[in-house]
């Protein structure tokens, strides 16, 4: 029988920046925030844990689609769905 983890809720790409960890990696991604008072853009980071999977196995500077899923530690809410290009 297959460990299958439920995903639901938001999908987001971003680019694997740590994976020193086991079977957890850091997945970071760039937004934009608007100022209103300078009526401008500023850039800002989001940066996440991850599960790996072992089928997937995603390496520093792979960009991946994550999903959000149930909380699977103190930190990980995501896991990774597939890897969008390697390194």
């Amino acid at each position: 029988m297959e460990n299958k983890i439920s995903t639901r809720g938001r999908t987001f790409t971003g680019t694997v920046i740590a994976d020193k960890m086991a079977k957890t990696v850091t997945v970071e991604w760039e937004r934009q925030k608007y100022i209103p008072k300078y009526e401008r853009y500023e850039k800002r980071r989001t940066r996440v844990k991850a599960h790996n999977p072992e089928n997937i196995n995603a390496k520093e500077g792979d960009i991946v689609v994550i999903k959000e899923t149930r909380p699977l530690s103190k930190t990980k809410h995501f896991i990774i769905t597939e890897i969008v290009s390697q390194k």
